[in-house]
């Protein structure tokens, strides 16, 4: 394969671990939350236990340090699928100011310094910026601008943070018209601090000439002559009049290479490092850290001497710490900047070499040192030819070691989360013998088996011999809405009846229209029995109600009486107490609940077959051909006192049959809760699940101690399903 080939297969073998990792990292989410929830159960167990050995043992379990571990593996993870995520393959530069880095990445890319500024100042370039290889385009810009938010949390405040300037602006606006807080004593005379305060104050005094970018959608693109202005700090003649980068993210370059053999590779240009007062050097090395494959360390020696100093050193390190799960000696490489006789810098060949003979006894190890003329773009494309051969001979090994470090500690991690798991399951120590209450249940049961079958039955003797007898309440209400029937007639006047006959028109059809009335005023006076037949049927319920609650100790599970205590049981028994079956407890204890007797149900047909004669089209008693308001009134009474007698008559009849009825249903309910087949089952069943709210005094500490353990030990199993290691393998 040819080197773009090579490259872009590169690209296509990271993918497939991006990918993988991404799993990864929603799995050590769920171990996350999954060890929160464990130790938050593990405290909740220490304010109930007191002092005691299973508190000492719960003390001993310790996951804020794995919590902690989880954290940084996740932020690493987030690096690694970053890397393997990419399009390309990066090259960073770095430098200090006036060592050539920009001239370097002008004879890269071969643009100018009208897209890459340069200067013999100080830094030129103010932003990051990614530059694409593309054959096919004319070079051209992408911008990405900080957002409100991000200016403040990415860029403002850590100045803020670091130099030690109090609270934070909580907005842009804040930060516009508050003057910023002078620098602590502790740093007057620091140089770093210094410069850094020096940077934030540019930010804050030239506020307007940028703010408004910060508003802008993003990215936007430019032209290649409008690249300048967002990257640079100064024009092409050294004034520095731009602040737009100010509010500048990152730009992206695309433009095609001197080196047509280059594939899908990207240069990184990072201002910023090695100078203090430019830029936040953490978020550059984030940068570094995920961004970027291969870096360039470049240095110019000056022609007059030169020597290694501290801030090369401190930028080595600094660089170093982006990446510390492989040797920066394996992905970096030093370019000394060689300057000519001719040059307005003169000839600096014997320092180059003095710099890289003397290399190692500042312990600054790379891959490879180059003497190389950056303004050259014939040996810089030799230079870019070596580390392209590089990458693509070296850098699935590079890909495989880095991805191997976190793999390794990701297996320490899974250790760890083993060990503290392993205390925790031995912290409540082992289940005892005294949790074995089956035998205990057994006994209880059949006693409360006997006892209530005992009660229902006696209850059930009891009604059997109530039932010929007429039921009292029942009995008190028919004869009060008799009585009524007799007080309270309905029956018109004589004058009533000669003022209706004039407005219907004769005596007959005012006889038809009190009829109807007073055939509905006596149906009326028979409503009140309902509350009697419900009253009645309640006190047998109620009676029920009492030997479940007794006999069958199911009182602590309703407060109710009666049909409301019913219901209650009836909705906490299982629809299926045997697998497969339709609960015959549950629906013996439905059909008493839902039993009702009333008026309409039991009474009213037979009551209104007696007040036919009180109906126009069926009365058997007529008016003469010459009829008076008398007669009117004698017939009405007539028809009323027959109905009433009838009725009466008919309900002497009936005063047995709430009585009948509610043996009826008792004995149905009996039916259904003592003697069906297998519901003896099924009330061991449902006993069985709620045997401390009916034996407390026998159960209630010992399942507590049980459901504790129980929920403990599936916390842990949890725990332990999201820490098995294959949740936590993206390398074979």
């Amino acid at each position: 394969m040819n080197r773009t080939d090579q490259i872009s297969s590169i690209l296509n073998q990271r993918r497939p671990l991006a990918e993988q990792i991404q799993t990864i990292e929603v799995n050590l989410q769920n171990l996350t939350a999954t060890l929160q929830y464990l130790d938050t159960h593990r405290q909740s167990l220490l304010s109930k236990l007191g002092e005691s050995p299973a508190a000492g043992s719960l003390r001993e379990i310790d996951f804020t340090v794995v919590q902690e571990e989880i954290k940084r593996e996740v932020q690493a993870l987030d690096k690694l699928k970053a890397r393997f995520s990419r399009n390309t393959l990066n090259i960073g530069v770095v430098g200090r100011a006036r060592q050539g880095k920009s001239r370097l990445l002008q004879s890269l890319t071969g643009l100018s310094s009208s897209e890459i500024p340069d200067g013999d100042r100080q830094h030129c370039t103010g932003v990051r910026s990614t530059i694409h290889h593309n054959p096919d385009v004319e070079p051209y810009g992408d911008v990405w601008f900080y957002t409100d938010s991000s200016f403040l949390e990415d860029v403002i405040s850590p100045y803020y943070d670091k130099l030690k300037l109090g609270a934070k602006p909580l907005n842009l606006e804040t930060f516009a018209r508050q003057p910023i807080p002078p620098l602590p004593k502790d740093f007057e005379g620091r140089a770093v601090e210094g410069a850094m305060y020096e940077h934030l104050k540019k930010y804050h005094a030239n506020f307007d000439k940028y703010s408004s970018l910060l508003k802008a959608p993003s990215p936007k693109r430019i032209s290649r002559e409008q690249i300048r202005e967002y990257v640079a700090q100064d024009t092409p003649d050294g004034k520095r009049i731009y602040f737009n980068y100010l509010a500048v993210k990152e730009v992206k370059i695309t433009c095609n290479f001197p080196n047509e053999d280059v594939g899908q590779v990207a240069l990184v240009d990072m201002p910023g490092l090695g100078d203090t007062g430019i830029g936040d050097t953490e978020r550059l090395v984030k940068t570094l850290g995920q961004d970027v494959d291969i870096v360039l360390f470049v240095r110019m020696p000056k022609p007059s001497g030169d020597y290694w100093a501290d801030y090369d050193v401190h930028l080595y390190d600094t660089v170093q710490g982006a990446l510390v799960d492989l040797p920066i000696s394996l992905w970096s490489f030093l370019v000394l900047n060689r300057t000519a006789m001719g040059s307005k810098y003169g000839d600096n060949w014997e320092n180059c070499l003095e710099l890289k003979e003397s290399l190692n006894e500042k312990h600054i190890e790379v891959a490879g040192q180059l003497i190389t003329n950056c303004a050259d773009i014939q040996e810089t494309s030799s230079l870019l030819d070596l580390i392209l051969n590089y990458m693509t001979e070296g850098i699935h090994t590079l890909d495989r070691k880095y991805a191997s470090a976190c793999q390794n500690r990701l297996y320490e991690l899974h250790r760890s989360v083993e060990i503290e798991l392993a205390k925790a399951r031995t912290a409540l120590g082992e289940s005892g013998s005294g949790e074995d209450w089956f035998p205990l249940f057994l006994q209880l049961f059949e006693s409360l088996w006997d006892d209530l079958a005992s009660g229902l039955d006696d209850l059930l003797d009891e009604l059997r011999d109530q039932k010929d007898f007429p039921d009292m309440d029942f009995k008190q209400k028919v004869d009060e809405a008799l009585n009524a029937g007799k007080q309270d007639t309905g029956l018109p006047s004589i004058e009533a009846i000669e003022l209706k006959q004039k407005g219907l028109g004769g005596y007959p059809n005012a006889y038809y229209s009190y009829m109807n009335e007073v055939r509905a005023h006596l149906s009326q006076q028979f409503l009140l029995v309902d509350e009697a037949l419900k009253r009645g049927l309640e006190r047998v319920k109620s009676q029920v109600a009492s030997v479940l609650m007794i006999q069958g100790r199911l009182n602590s599970l309703a407060e109710d009486d009666g049909t409301e205590f019913l219901r209650v049981i009836t909705d906490q028994i299982p629809k299926q107490l045997i697998p497969n079956q339709e609960s015959k407890l549950k629906h013996g204890f439905s059909i008493l609940a839902d039993f009702a007797l009333s008026y309409r149900g039991l009474v009213q047909h037979r009551i209104r077959q007696h007040l036919d004669d009180l109906t126009p089209n069926t009365t058997e008693l007529h008016l003469s051909p010459s009829p008076t308001a008398h007669e009117v009134s004698d017939c009405l009474t007539t028809l009323h006192s027959e109905a009433l007698y009838k009725c009466r008559t008919a309900l002497d009849d009936l005063l047995a049959e709430p009585s009948q009825a509610a043996f009826a249903i008792v004995e149905e309910f009996c039916d259904r809760v003592l003697r069906a087949e297998g519901v003896k089952m099924e009330w061991q069943i449902f006993l069985q699940s709620i045997r401390s709210e009916i034996w407390s005094d026998h159960f209630r500490a010992l399942d507590e101690k049980t459901r504790t353990r129980v929920e403990w030990l599936n916390a842990i199993e949890k725990s332990a399903k999201a820490n098995k290691f294959e949740n936590l393998q993206f390398l074979n």
